[in-house]
């Protein structure tokens, strides 16, 4: 049976609670592998294992009884090694790995930051920002534009502002935000997002951070940011 794997700490972290459930239907049993100075957290793998909604709770849940504890490198749900003899020996091959990591990563959180604009606040920033670009506007509204040429020359110029303006202004939210973490993982973009950053923040600073993503919302106002934390650190475990 393959061996589901939710974290990996040091030997000497405390066992988790005899009765923690993990994932599956009904819920595996959690239970520690140790090897050398390291230990897993796993599981029994549920057959077919999928995604679902109290699964991927339960790998959470996991993690934060763990996390409680001490400092654990978190794996992403799905996590599977063959065998826990195979993931001994992964264990054993990489532990000077992993114990920097861990030690990297002592008492410390992940925040994830994902910006995005307020269309009509971006559009009265691109405008105020190129006088060239508002008066273009300004007289098209004054003569009451119609032609099909004059609306589609306009609108590419403003599509073309704002296409700048996204990238000025993700960088300046990783600006903004860098000086109060310790380190800053891209995460993939999708449509719709400026910018998608996972900050690894020290708890006895997350206030700071906190004040920081707070400080550009008040000084940037078109943007749109959207904040989840703390987390385990997942971004920044190989």
């Amino acid at each position: 049976m393959s061996t589901y794997v939710y974290g990996i700490a040091r030997s000497t972290h405390p066992s988790p609670p005899e009765q923690l459930g993990g994932v599956g239907d009904p819920p595996r049993p959690v239970r520690v592998l140790r090897q050398g100075r390291l230990m897993a957290l796993v599981s029994d793998a549920p057959e077919a294992l999928r995604p679902k909604r109290r699964d991927l709770l339960a790998h959470q849940h996991v993690l934060r009884e763990a996390g409680a504890e001490g400092t654990v490198l978190p794996l992403r749900f799905g996590g599977l090694s063959p065998d826990d003899e195979t993931l001994a020996t992964v264990l054993a091959e990489r532990e000077d790995h992993y114990l920097e990591r861990l030690q990297a990563l002592d008492g410390k959180s992940e925040y994830n930051v994902k910006a995005s604009h307020d269309e009509q606040l971006v559009l009265r920033r691109v405008l105020a920002d190129d006088p060239a670009l508002r008066a273009m506007a300004e007289a098209s509204r004054s003569r009451g534009e119609t032609s099909h040429e004059g609306k589609l020359e306009l609108g590419e110029r403003i599509a073309n502002a704002v296409r700048v303006r996204e990238a000025q202004d993700a960088d300046l939210v990783r600006a903004a935000l860098n000086g109060a973490a310790e380190e800053v993982s891209a995460g993939p973009q999708s449509p719709g997002w400026l910018t998608n950053l996972s900050f690894l923040v020290d708890r006895e600073q997350s206030a700071g951070f906190v004040n920081a993503v707070e400080a550009v919302r008040e000084e940037q106002p078109h943007l749109v940011l959207t904040v989840t934390g703390p987390l385990p650190p997942y971004s920044f475990v190989e």
